[in-house]
C-alpha cells in the first residue's frame, strides 16, 4: 500500500492565516459597534499608527521603555542566577531565601507599583517592578535546575579531579541551561507587560505607558490601540530576538558536558 502523505503548510503561512482572521474578527466587530471612540477599525488605527513614525516622541518613548524594563530585566537575570545558584547549594540560604520569593510571586504587580509610588523616583518605577516580576521566576528555576544535576556525573567529576570552573561548565552549566531558557522565554513576556504596566500608573515620562495613559484620558481611543499595537510588536520581537540568541549560543558553545560514559574530549 502507499502511504498517504500530508502536506502541511508552512509556519508562515498558517501564522498569517490567523493573523487576517483576526483583523477580520476585530473589523467586523468594530462594524458592528458602529462607533469608533469604543472600538476603531484597522484602517484608522493602521493611520494612527504609521503617523507616530513620524515623530521624534515616538523613538524617544520607545527607547526609553526598552532601556527601563531591559534594565530592571537583566539585573534580575543576575541577581535570579546568583541567589538561585546560592540556595541551591546552601540550605541556610535557602531557608531564608526561598520565603521571600514565594511572598513576591505571590504579592499582586499593581501592590508593588503603588508601594512603588511612595518609595522610588516615579521615572525609575518600570525597572524596579520589571526586575521584581522576573526575580522568585529566574531564582525558582535556576535552583531546580541546580538541584537537577545528576550526582552520578558529580561523583564522576570528582573521581576525575576536575576544578570547579570545570565541574560548572560541564556538569552544572549543562543541567541548568534547559531551566534558564525557559525561564527566560517567561520572563520576558512577563517584565514586559509588568513594566508598561508600572509606566502606566506612574506616569514615567517619556514612555509607552504614558501615551497610553494620556490617550485614556483624552478618549482617543485609535491611539491607544495603536500604542497597544507597539507594544505588542515589540514584545514579540523582543521575545524572538532573545531565542534567536539562546539558539545560537546552544549551537556555537564550546562546553561539553559529562556523560556516564566518561569525559567528552
Amino acid at each position: 500500500m502507499e502511504s498517504k502523505k500530508t502536506h502541511k503548510l508552512p509556519g508562515f503561512v498558517r501564522g498569517l492565516i490567523a493573523f487576517l482572521f483576526w483583523i477580520g474578527v476585530w473589523w467586523i466587530t468594530s462594524a458592528a459597534v458602529g462607533k469608533e471612540v469604543l472600538v476603531p477599525s484597522p484602517p484608522v488605527v493602521a493611520v494612527h499608527l504609521f503617523s507616530f513614525f513620524r515623530t521624534g516622541e515616538f523613538y524617544l518613548s520607545v527607547l526609553s521603555t526598552l532601556g527601563r524594563i531591559l534594565g530592571g530585566f537583566t539585573a534580575a537575570v543576575l541577581l535570579g542566577t546568583a541567589l538561585g545558584v546560592l540556595c541551591a547549594r546552601v540550605r541556610a540560604a535557602d531557608t531564608l531565601v526561598s520565603p521571600l520569593m514565594g511572598v513576591i510571586r505571590s504579592t499582586p504587580v499593581a501592590s508593588f507599583i503603588i508601594l512603588a509610588l511612595v518609595w522610588i523616583d516615579k521615572n525609575l518605577i518600570p525597572a524596579a517592578i520589571s526586575a521584581l516580576m522576573v526575580l522568585p521566576v529566574l531564582f525558582g528555576n535556576v535552583r531546580a535546575g541546580v538541584l537537577s544535576a545528576d550526582p552520578k556525573l558529580l561523583e564522576m567529576a570528582s573521581v576525575f579531579r576536575f576544578t570547579r570552573k570545570q565541574k560548572l561548565l560541564r556538569v552544572y552549566f549543562p543541567a541548568v541551561a534547559p531551566y534558564l531558557t525557559a525561564g527566560l522565554k517567561t520572563c520576558l513576556g512577563l517584565a514586559w507587560k509588568a513594566g508598561v504596566a508600572a509606566e502606566v500608573l506612574s506616569l514615567a515620562a517619556s514612555s509607552i505607558g504614558l501615551h497610553l495613559y494620556e490617550s485614556k484620558v483624552y478618549l482617543e481611543t485609535a491611539d491607544m490601540f495603536a500604542w497597544t499595537l507597539v507594544v505588542i510588536l515589540l514584545s514579540l520581537l523582543i521575545e524572538k530576538g532573545m531565542m534567536a540568541f539562546v539558539r545560537f549560543c546552544q549551537r556555537k558553545g564550546r562546553l561539553q558536558p559529562v556523560t556516564e560514559g566518561g569525559v567528552t574530549p
